[in-house]
């Protein structure tokens, strides 16, 4: 995310607010100037997963469980994006979130995605987990 320019705009009680600055080597489509299309899924996975950490006021690590997005219409050249997620629920092991990506205005997005977050995910592997080494066969 610090390599495309992810920057929060705001946070907190379970909404966040985003932005990618426009910038070339993000181009998808080199002939109209529109953003590929994994910034804009970058921007809202990225800006759910710390919608979903405000929500929950307890650090602790996450992972996507599902993401749609919905393409609305495309980007326009030279402009910032921006994403709008909330946390609207949160159970012991998922959250679900839903928001937007736009420019100029909220009411005219790019993009929607509603999405879920694994929560209490395991950070790091132990030696042999999850491969055949350690395993009786």
């Amino acid at each position: 995310m610090r390599d495309l320019g992810f920057e929060i705009v705001s946070i907190g009680a379970g909404v966040c607010v985003a932005k990618i600055p426009y910038r070339e080597e993000l181009i998808g489509d080199p002939l109209t100037g529109v953003l590929h299309g994994g910034v804009v899924t970058s921007l809202l996975d990225s800006a759910g997963g710390a919608a979903v950490l405000s929500a929950l006021q307890t650090p602790m690590p996450i992972a996507t469980l599902d993401l749609r997005i919905d393409y609305l219409r495309p980007s326009p050249p030279g402009q910032p994006m921006l994403a709008r997620v909330e946390c609207y629920k949160a159970t012991k092991h998922v959250a679900f979130t839903r928001g937007i990506a736009y420019d100029a205005s909220e009411s005219d997005p790019i993009a929607s995605m509603s999405a879920t977050y694994m929560l209490h995910t395991q950070t790091s592997r132990t030696e042999g987990e999850g491969t055949s080494e350690g395993t009786s066969e």
